[in-house]
């Protein structure tokens, strides 16, 4: 993104992010259980947030996935966008087949008057940054490094929904997030989390599983925010994943279950936001 906003203020022009909904692995293989990192509103919020002009939206459907990759640069990126200077990444392809790829453009720019760069692959710890590795940190529940290669804190948003409310019964009454299905949830566990209700920050812990101390059966995900009181229910909220503090638990009983919660609490309270 830095990138794309200095090539749009070195050469006068306005900068713009092409995406694709659904994702295209939902029209190749609809039978996948696909988790995003990202929903299309969360996406949508990221860019505006860095700063993108004009965020484009293609609906991927069957015509459009048997364009080559001549014809998406002719007929989208040339006489729909009006493209003057392309930026993408290190080992992109598109096209019917993978068709379309670097030397393609190259090819191409010069007939149709655009410049095109393609940016080099960003290691961390010698490693390259993959969609798959991120999905990966976060089923270990390595926030820490998901977040690294992210660039940003990973994020749930969702609606406040009623829970068994079991959590007020012990001083940790909870907010359940529903979340959309599509989105993927990090590891079973407990994590440090940053919550924002109405533009205002809190700190949370936030459980994902669950709930075996209860027996229960249903994955939730449950926040208990500190420092706050009151009704939510029905408000959209986001949480910001920051740390992970344990896995999931069976304790032998709610006293060790609040033992726990009071030791997550003090790491939550000492955690540098």
């Amino acid at each position: 993104m830095d990138e794309l906003k200095k090539a749009g203020s070195e050469n006068n022009l306005e900068t713009a992010v092409l995406t694709f909904w659904p994702h295209p692995r939902f029209v190749f293989n609809p039978n996948e259980d696909l988790k995003l990192l990202n929903t299309l509103e969360e996406k949508t919020l990221l860019m505006e947030n860095y700063g993108v002009g004009n965020l484009f939206l293609k609906e991927f459907d069957e015509e459009f996935r048997n364009l080559t990759g001549e014809e998406f640069v002719r007929q989208i990126l040339i006489d729909r966008l009006n493209v003057k200077y392309l930026i993408i990444g290190y080992d992109h392809s598109f096209g019917k087949n993978k068709s379309g790829n670097f030397e393609l453009l190259k090819k191409l720019s010069k007939e149709l008057d655009f410049e095109v760069e393609q940016m080099e692959a960003i290691n961390i710890h010698e490693n390259n940054i993959s969609s798959t590795k991120i999905r990966k940190a976060l089923l270990e529940g390595d926030i820490i490094k998901a977040n690294e290669m992210l660039g940003y804190h990973y994020s749930l948003s969702g609606t406040v929904v009623h829970g068994k409310k079991i959590g007020r019964t012990i001083g940790y009454p909870t907010a359940n997030i529903e979340t959309e299905n599509i989105k993927l949830l990090p590891k079973k566990g407990a994590y440090i989390v940053e919550v924002f209700i109405k533009n205002q920050s809190y700190k949370g812990m936030l459980s994902i599983g669950t709930n075996p101390t209860v027996h229960g059966e249903k994955l939730t995900v449950e926040v208990y925010i500190l420092d706050f009181n009151g009704d939510i229910y029905g408000e959209n909220i986001t949480v910001k994943f920051r740390d992970f503090l344990h896995d999931e638990i069976k304790f032998e009983g709610m006293e060790k279950l609040v033992e726990r919660l009071d030791e997550d609490k003090r790491l939550t309270e000492e955690f540098n936001f």
